[in-house]
């Protein structure tokens, strides 16, 4: 089971003055102007059971590079395998170029989440831990430097990864947002 999606339009953003960092009463502080140095995507498949993540950077995220990234998946799981794919109901995803690979690639099984619901696929909380933890305070010079330290910060998760888990049940997550 993976959980499926992309990330567009992530910045390369330089600071015009560096962050002025905490110490003791003081929270850190930074400058709200930045230099902006063009964006990339990325798409990645979380593996639900290992917490595993397969990404790749693209500087689109049309129908052609989703189609790309469905093949280095089939590449990545043993053949064996049926691959389910938890993802949104982004058109990309039921374009007709995508449904035509489909049509040819049986072992791959599509479950969309409902729609305005992409918050219940986990691969958004991975999506989170990257910009906590590279992007929100990084510096990115350029768009090449940007996907440097994502494929950097992907190699890193991936050295220990741990399968993310609901702290809720089903039935709570449902009635705290009703």
């Amino acid at each position: 089971m993976l959980c499926v999606d992309e990330k567009s339009d992530i910045q390369a953003l330089d600071r015009r003055q560096p962050l002025i960092p905490m110490h003791p009463g003081q929270a850190e502080r930074g400058n709200f102007d930045y230099l902006r140095n063009g964006t990339t995507s990325l798409f990645a498949a979380l593996d639900v059971a290992t917490g595993n993540v397969l990404g790749k950077i693209s500087r689109r995220h049309r129908s052609r590079e989703f189609l790309s990234f469905l093949r280095d998946i089939d590449r990545a799981v043993p053949a064996h395998l049926d691959i389910h794919v938890v993802l949104d109901n982004l058109a990309t995803h039921k374009s007709p170029p995508i449904r035509t690979w489909l049509a040819r690639h049986e072992r791959f099984h599509f479950h969309f989440t409902p729609t305005h619901s992409s918050w219940m696929n986990l691969v958004e909380s991975w999506f989170s831990l990257l910009a906590r933890k590279k992007l929100h305070r990084g510096v990115h010079t350029s768009v090449k430097r940007l996907e440097e330290d994502i494929r950097e910060f992907i190699q890193r998760h991936n050295e220990e990864p741990r399968p993310f888990c609901w702290t809720k049940s089903a039935d709570e997550i449902m009635c705290s947002h009703s």
